[in-house]
């Protein structure tokens, strides 16, 4: 699948139209910002050529091809087999029960991580890094558990899961759209267990919902792959990446309930493309504004956009705006030089 998107919608950049009217902002304007204020809907539509590395396009509405090839991707997701996704370890619904109890030891939790020996890999390889680096050499799977502590542990078994699962494409092209998944995971993980300190959501639940918001884009992907399109097509519209966008939220859906994750999970992710609103989840809300703010830092990160843009005027109903800059500086802290 390396080069399927480079076939399908090759990567050569229209010419520019003179005047062209700039798209309708749908987040109200500061006029004292320092930073600019860029529509939502633009910051999905350059993320999504971002990780897919497609061309813009300036067509505004999907084609007769595009909507015959989304309505081929609804057909193909409707009987996707969710199956053929990597299994979670058969342990982490025991260890997601554990990790929820403060009173949970060491001992109990190394019982069962050591019955999972990718795990036992992953958390040694961890704590035996600088940043862990203990003044004695860590020995044994439980001295690994306590260096790390609860919120460690599970932030180590969540990427140890969910890493794989974002970057399991074929061919280098493949990988480079996983990489960039995963990133976004990262950021969007960081950013929602930041927001819901704030808002009262469960910390583990909201870095969880975090990583696997993007879970079922690289099955899109993959589904494209088998729709057979032409060679000689423009670069996707707006409208086409939506819609790809629209069944891959659904198919992160059907992943995490396949998976059976949190119910509280379950409940964000299904609120995630709705509005940020006073009745929905707060672990919803935060989720949702979390994917924007990781979409937008990541695309400052790799000059994307013309500026890091002023995000905090986006969703008064249910985030101050000084809670969103806060929550924007620190993902600045904590990325911009990853």
């Amino acid at each position: 699948m390396g080069n399927m998107w480079r076939r399908i919608f090759r990567s050569r950049r229209p010419k520019p139209r003179a005047g062209r009217a700039p798209p309708a902002v749908t987040t109200p304007a500061r006029t004292t910002a320092t930073r600019p204020v860029l529509p939502l809907v633009a910051i999905r539509d350059r993320f999504h050529r971002f990780v897919l590395g497609v061309a813009d396009s300036h067509a505004s509405e999907p084609g007769a091809a595009e909507l015959a090839t989304l309505r081929q991707l609804e057909l193909l997701g409707s009987h996707f087999d969710m199956h053929s996704l990597p299994r979670l370890p058969t342990v982490l619904p025991q260890l997601l029960r554990a990790l929820r109890n403060d009173n949970t030891g060491g001992g109990e939790l190394a019982r069962l991580i050591g019955r999972d020996p990718l795990m036992v890999g992953e958390i040694m390889r961890v704590t035996g890094s600088v940043h862990y680096r203990a003044a004695q050499p860590i020995t044994s799977l439980q001295q690994a558990v306590v260096l790390l502590g609860q919120d460690g542990l599970r932030r180590v078994l969540t990427q140890h899961v969910m890493k794989p699962i974002l970057q399991a494409h074929a061919g280098a092209f493949g990988h480079a759209a996983g990489e960039r998944l995963w990133h976004h995971a990262e950021r969007c993980a960081h950013a929602c267990a930041w927001l819901g300190r704030h808002n009262h959501s469960d910390a583990f639940e909201a870095y969880l919902a975090g990583i696997v918001c993007h879970a079922g884009d690289g099955a899109v992907i993959r589904l494209l792959d088998r729709t057979g399109l032409a060679d000689d097509v423009e670069p996707p519209s707006p409208g086409f990446l939506a819609g790809c966008a629209a069944l891959a939220a659904q198919l992160s859906l059907q992943v995490a309930q396949h998976w059976e994750l949190p119910r509280r999970v379950i409940d964000a992710l299904a609120e995630r493309q709705l509005p940020p609103t006073p009745t929905a989840s707060p672990l919803g809300n935060a989720l949702a504004v979390a994917d924007l703010l990781a979409m937008a830092q990541l695309l400052a990160e790799h000059e994307r956009l013309a500026e890091d843009p002023d995000l905090s005027q986006g969703w008064p109903e249910v985030f101050a705006p000084n809670l969103v800059a806060r929550c924007q500086q620190d993902l600045r802290r904590n990325f911009s030089g990853a």
